[in-house]
């Protein structure tokens, strides 16, 4: 009867022993006798001692700190950077059975995979196609621990350090970019404005009392500043009213005298190509 007992006891407490509670992000991979019996979890699981082993593993997504690499770019610039990667084991019976540690190898595979990826690009491209290189990276290594059971999610390139002499020269070229699209700006608006000057112009021409109206808006607005001096042109307008006038008083003027010089010949004549005659007078005084 103790036997019994006892054997019962035993049995409980070897039950109580085997009761595994996993969580819902963990999974155990179980071993009966040294051959992989399975996946368990999450939940309550019975996994028996002596008979059966396990090993845990974390279904969680990882962040995995590449360190700084020292790379040579496409264009022969020497530059350091560091990236992170975020990955998870999606299978646990593959990331057990088919690598010895996940996560080392996984970080190795990412920094040689870094420095290849880096050198096949040049340091402009570095600077402003990040995105496409991340893509790139998590596809390359993803592709590389795919057999591991585990799933990278991304890989984000962190820093970028650039050699000093390489960070002026940088700076030198935004400066002259940035004077270079100052001098397009501006002779942009110096186009612009000569078109709509040249409206304007066209537009006064076509009204003459437009331009004087403006001239004396102009003279208003420069008496307002107190000055003691006020120069301003005479319109072209009166300039040709004025030569109008003079050339039209000269041609009267000819056609005042040209009569008198037509009678005074008449009288120095006979008319019929005869010698001159002179009066009473004018003999005696000869």
């Amino acid at each position: 009867m103790e036997m019994v007992i006892g054997f019962l006891l035993f049995t409980l407490g070897y039950l109580l022993m085997s009761l595994k509670v996993i969580k819902e992000y963990e999974r155990r991979v179980v071993f009966t006798l040294g051959k992989a019996d399975g996946v368990k979890g999450p939940g309550l699981n019975l996994i028996f001692p002596l008979l059966q082993t396990d090993k845990k593993i974390d279904l969680r997504i990882i962040t995995m700190a590449i360190p700084m690499q020292e790379i040579i770019t496409k264009d022969n610039v020497s530059v350091k950077t560091a990236a992170v990667c975020f990955f998870q084991i999606v299978d646990p019976y593959k990331a057990v059975t088919k690598i010895e540690d996940p996560f080392t190898a996984t970080s190795q595979v990412a920094q040689t995979t870094l420095r290849s990826i880096l050198g096949q690009h040049e340091l402009d491209e570095l600077l402003t196609e990040r995105d496409a290189i991340n893509a790139k990276l998590s596809v390359i290594i993803d592709r590389q621990t795919e057999s591991w059971g585990i799933k990278v999610n991304s890989v984000e390139v962190k820093d970028v350090e650039i050699p000093e002499s390489m960070q002026r020269a940088m700076a030198r070229q935004a400066e002259a970019e940035r004077e270079r699209r100052a001098k397009i700006v501006a002779a942009e608006g110096e186009h612009q404005a000569a078109e709509k000057l040249a409206a304007a112009a066209k537009l006064i021409s076509a009204e003459p009392g437009a331009m004087q109206l403006r001239q004396l808006q102009t003279m208003v607005e420069v008496s307002a500043e107190k000055n003691s001096t006020l120069i301003f042109p005479i319109p072209m307008e009166i300039m040709e009213y004025v030569k109008t006038v003079t050339e039209g008083a000269k041609e009267n003027l000819a056609n005042l005298r040209l009569p008198k010089a037509k009678e005074s010949d008449k009288n120095s004549s006979d008319g019929n190509g005869g010698t001159l005659k002179l009066p009473d007078t004018e003999k005696e005084k000869a």
